[in-house]
C-alpha cells in the first residue's frame, strides 16, 4: 500500500514546504519572545473556526504561517489551507492540494509556560488523512524538528528514524486530552497492559514520540481534528509505527474541521490493537 501511494503524482510537494515550515518556526520563536509570560499568552480574541475561544497568541501565530502561505501562493503555487482559527482559506484554484495548519499544537502548554508545544503542518494531495504526503512538526520545547515525506521515511533533526525500531511492550504510553474523567475509563482497561502513562499535552508531539520510539504507543481520550494529527500521523507511519483512526473511515477521515475522531498509535501491531480495544470498550468520553 505504501509503495502504491508513493508512486502517485507528487504535485503536492512541488513547492518548498520545508522552507516555509522553517521560516514559520523562526518567526514563531520571535513571537513567543514577545509574549514571555502567562498573562500575555492567556489573552483571548473571539471564537475560532473550530469553535473554541482563540488565544491572541494563537491568532498571531496563525497570521505568521498564513503570511508565509500567501508568499508561496504569490510564487505561483495554489492550495487550500485549513486551520483551527480561520477554517478553510483558498489560495488560488487549489490544484487538489490541501495544507493543514496548527500553529501552536498544545496551546494550553504554551499559555502556562510548559515547554512542550509545536508547529504542525501537513500537505496533502487529496481531502483525507491518507492523502497526506508531507508532515512537519517542530517541538519548541526541545527544539527538535520532525519531517516525513510519503514513501521516503521520517527524519528527526535531519537524521532518519528507524522504521524497524520496536516498542518494549506498552511500557510507556502517551494519553492525550487528559481530563481525569476521560482518562479513568480507558486507563482502568489498560491497567494490566500499560506500565506507565505520560500526558505530553500535544497530540502532534506525542505522535512524534511514538515515531522516535520514545513512547511505545499513544491514544486520545476525546476526539481530535485533522489540525491536531495530520502531520504527526504521517511521521509516525513513515517511522514504522502503526496508526489507527477511529471514526470517519479510518485513515480516509476527511481533513476538514467538521470531522472528529480518536486516534491511536503503537510501535507494534499488537500494542496498537490493545490500545484500540481499550478505546472501543470505554466508549465515548463522558460529557
Amino acid at each position: 500500500m505504501r509503495t502504491m501511494r508513493a508512486e502517485r503524482d507528487r504535485s503536492a510537494l512541488d513547492a518548498d514546504w520545508l522552507g516555509l515550515c522553517r521560516r514559520s518556526t523562526d518567526r514563531l520563536q520571535d513571537l513567543f519572545g514577545l509574549h514571555p509570560d502567562t498573562e500575555r499568552r492567556a489573552r483571548t480574541e473571539g471564537i475560532g473556526a473550530g469553535g473554541d475561544h482563540a488565544l491572541v497568541i494563537d491568532r498571531r501565530a496563525e497570521d505568521i504561517v498564513f503570511e508565509e502561505l500567501a508568499a508561496l501562493n504569490e510564487q505561483g503555487h495554489s492550495f487550500l489551507a485549513i486551520s483551527e482559527e480561520r477554517g478553510e482559506v483558498s489560495f488560488g484554484e487549489g490544484d487538489g492540494v490541501t495544507v493543514v495548519v496548527d500553529p501552536i499544537d498544545g496551546s494550553l502548554n504554551a499559555k502556562r509556560l510548559l515547554p512542550t508545544f509545536a508547529l504542525s503542518i501537513a500537505v496533502s494531495s487529496g481531502p483525507t488523512m491518507e492523502d497526506v504526503e508531507f508532515g512537519y512538526v517542530h517541538d519548541f520545547g526541545t527544539g527538535e524538528e520532525y519531517v516525513a515525506t510519503l514513501g521516503e521515511g521520517a527524519l528527526l533533526n535531519g537524521e532518519p528514524l528507524d522504521p524497524d525500531a520496536l516498542g518494549r511492550g506498552l511500557e510507556v504510553v502517551g494519553f492525550e486530552a487528559a481530563r481525569p474523567g476521560w482518562v479513568a475509563p480507558v486507563a482502568s482497561l489498560l491497567a494490566d497492559s500499560v506500565f506507565r502513562m505520560r500526558a505530553v499535552g500535544t497530540i502532534a508531539v506525542t505522535l512524534c514520540y511514538v515515531a522516535a520510539a520514545r513512547l511505545d504507543g499513544m491514544l486520545t481520550m476525546n476526539t481530535c481534528r485533522s489540525v491536531d494529527a495530520a502531520a504527526g500521523q504521517l511521521i509516525a507511519r513513515e517511522a514504522g509505527a502503526f496508526v489507527s483512526v477511529l471514526g470517519h473511515g479510518g485513515l480516509e477521515a476527511p481533513l476538514d474541521l467538521d470531522a472528529r475522531f480518536r486516534i491511536a498509535a503503537g510501535r507494534t501491531p499488537e500494542g496498537l490493537e490493545t490500545l484500540v480495544q481499550a478505546l472501543t470498550q470505554a466508549g465515548p468520553p463522558p460529557g
